[in-house]
């Protein structure tokens, strides 16, 4: 047993994590996890904080290891942002419980597994503290990349980059068997249409209603013959993402809701009854506004597999016929007669069209006009 068990392909990282949590020379206040999506990242950074509370430096079995890993240690603070961005307002409560000396570990610990969605004054907040931290505070950044657009130059100036690769398919068909449990065959089968993706891969193992939806979306591209066409499978795609963010986001909301009507005071008789009430409305507003925000980004990210299926598919018809291997090896069929079909040029095309898209949504363009704009284009070719 150990901590860096979950992290999946990775020697190179490990060792050199390992030894900042046993060598006082080789550690830092700040570090910034970077590699493409599924390699890991909070992984990583959430077992890293797991070996500095350890006093071994990770043995993963002692109060201080499991408790990290669970999310409930009283000096490790991660925070997953579940909106489109993370605020200033959050940013400076957190810098503000960074600060404090540690009550029960080795280390005042904050993980942000999504550095990249800071917001501008977020950022900044952060910056002041990890140029002036405080002796027992770490700082973990989690981002796809150390590139300006995800971590601003001053905030990278004052860390220390540890690089993510993506696994092999074996190292994930490896772990999802072992840790898992899943049968071996379709360990092997999701390992290898996942990119590298563990947890998408863990994911299309064990949801049929995923794996459909994955037939579903790389059957467009040799489906899409018409402009009537384009219309339909984007209005497929919006709506699967809409129903799967609808379904994530019913039971939660309406939980928080009732927890939060209770926590105000729901039903009470008295003195002060009429104050609680204009406060619980004050609260209600702000929790619809924090579940709208979540709803948004689930559904996004749902909209976003796919259209990372849709993309691997374009990606795998450039690169067929050569030594490279493809994304999608169970639809090699389909690819080959895109290849033949398709001119490299008008291949490229469609896969421009497919990331074009991608950053739309990210600069808040409506999904639906997104969508549409872009199965136009891939009609087009």
């Amino acid at each position: 047993m150990s901590v860096w068990r979950d992290v999946v392909g990775q020697p190179a990282a490990v060792e050199e994590l390992s030894t900042a949590a046993t060598d006082p020379t080789a550690m830092t206040h700040a570090w910034l996890f970077t590699g493409p999506p599924g390699s890991g990242r909070s992984t990583a950074a959430r077992a890293f904080a797991a070996a500095l509370q350890c006093p071994t430096g990770g043995c993963g079995e002692c109060q201080s290891c499991r408790t990290v890993l669970a999310g409930t240690h009283a000096d490790v603070r991660e925070i997953v942002p579940e909106g489109l961005s993370i605020s200033v307002k959050e940013m400076r409560t957190l810098v503000q419980l960074a600060a404090r000396r540690p009550s029960t570990g080795r280390w005042q610990i904050v993980v942000i597994t999504d550095a990249d969605r800071l917001t501008e004054g977020a950022a900044n907040a952060l910056l002041k503290a990890v140029e002036e931290p405080a002796d027992q505070t770490v700082f973990l950044l989690c981002a796809p990349s150390d590139h300006p657009e995800d971590v601003s130059v001053t905030i990278r100036s004052r860390c220390r980059t540890v690089y993510l690769r993506t696994p092999s398919p074996e190292a994930v068909a490896e772990v999802l068997v072992e840790r898992d449990g899943i049968e071996p065959e379709m360990a092997r089968w999701a390992a290898s249409v996942s990119g590298g993706h563990v947890g998408r891969a863990r994911h299309l193992a064990r949801n049929e209603h995923a794996r459909q939806r994955r037939e579903r979306v790389l059957g467009v591209p040799l489906r899409l013959r018409h402009l009537g066409d384009a219309f339909a499978f984007a209005d497929n795609l919006v709506r699967e993402a809409e129903a799967e963010a609808s379904d994530v986001s019913e039971s939660r909301d309406a939980a928080e809701r009732e927890e939060l009507a209770v926590a105000m005071g729901a039903g009470g008789v008295g003195k002060g009854v009429a104050q609680a009430a204009r406060s619980a409305k004050a609260a209600e507003k702000e929790l619809e506004r924090k579940q709208k925000s979540r709803n948004t980004r689930t559904q996004r990210d749902a909209l976003d597999r796919a259209l990372v299926d849709l993309a691997s598919f374009y990606r795998d018809v450039l690169v067929a016929g050569s030594e490279v291997a493809l994304t999608n090896p169970d639809r090699e069929s389909d690819v080959r007669q895109a290849a033949r079909d398709w001119t490299p040029e008008s291949a490229l095309r469609r896969l421009e069209s497919v990331l074009a898209c991608r950053e739309a949504l990210e600069l808040n363009v409506k999904p639906r006009i997104a969508v549409e704009a872009m199965m136009t284009r891939l009609h087009q070719g």
